[in-house]
């Protein structure tokens, strides 16, 4: 049996990767910041690291924060994983990470690089958004009597538990480097996923596309962010939909 260390094991990912590995019958420790015994913040490091690694074969790296701090906590981790004797570190990035100049995404593709000149074996697998992320954004945008959108702008959303199953996967075998990415089925335009969320939820709002500037535009615009050629994953938008908000009234409402 392998004792593996799942960083971020609470959040979305994070807890599903747990789920799978522990059914594959892994000895599976969750690490985050108030998962207790193994509450961590990796930002700050400190002397918990040591008890949360010790005698751990494999860490899967799934926490993150978009307010800033993953080279850091990366850092620590690498550090501490290296004085425990980790064999494996699998970190969970995202597509475009080398082509769109998004501050997150930069630190992202950092992370990568602080994974590959850890000294550890290593594998790291990019993932398309995920459906949870895209309907976080169209809930916020259609707020407004509008929904205003990036015109020209398509994405790849791919179903969470399939990048979960991946993933486990990998944290059960050797390391891999980089492995090829996870893309959802479909490459959609933001106003077909607009108007398939807008139409599950029962909400009636004008979507307006709008032409917008910059570097990080114009890399979304020509699909950086897509791999339509890893377009592996099987869930489509409208199935996630169906089960998020199903066809009923309560679901309607959102």
């Amino acid at each position: 049996m392998t004792t593996i260390l799942v960083t971020g094991g609470t959040g979305t990912l994070g807890r599903l990767v747990t789920e799978r590995l522990r059914a594959d019958g892994h000895a599976v420790r969750v690490l985050s910041r108030h998962s207790q015994p193994y509450a961590v913040d990796l930002r700050e490091g400190g002397s918990g690291l040591g008890p949360a690694l010790a005698g751990v074969d494999t860490v899967v790296h799934c926490a993150t924060t978009q307010r800033g701090g993953d080279e850091r906590s990366a850092a620590n981790l690498i550090a501490a994983a290296r004085r425990a004797g980790v064999a494996h570190l699998v970190y969970i990035s995202i597509v475009g990470v080398d082509r769109v100049p998004l501050g997150y995404y930069r630190t992202k593709l950092a992370v990568e690089k602080l994974v590959a000149e850890s000294g550890l074996g290593w594998t790291v697998l990019r993932s398309t958004q995920f459906h949870d992320l895209v309907v976080q954004v169209l809930q916020a945008l259609a707020k407004l009597p509008v929904v205003v959108l990036p015109a020209h702008a398509s994405d790849q959303p791919v179903e969470v538990a399939e990048v979960a199953d991946r993933l486990a996967g990998l944290a059960q075998g050797a390391p891999a480097g980089r492995v090829p990415d996870v893309g959802g089925p479909e490459v959609r335009t933001f106003e077909s996923l607009a108007r398939a969320y807008l139409d599950a939820t029962g909400r009636r709002r004008a979507v307006v596309n709008l032409p917008l500037a910059g570097k990080t535009y114009r890399a979304f615009r020509a699909g950086g962010h897509l791999a339509p050629e890893h377009a592996v994953g099987k869930g489509t938008f409208e199935e996630f939909l169906a089960g998020r908000f199903g066809g009923g009234e309560d679901g309607r409402r959102g």
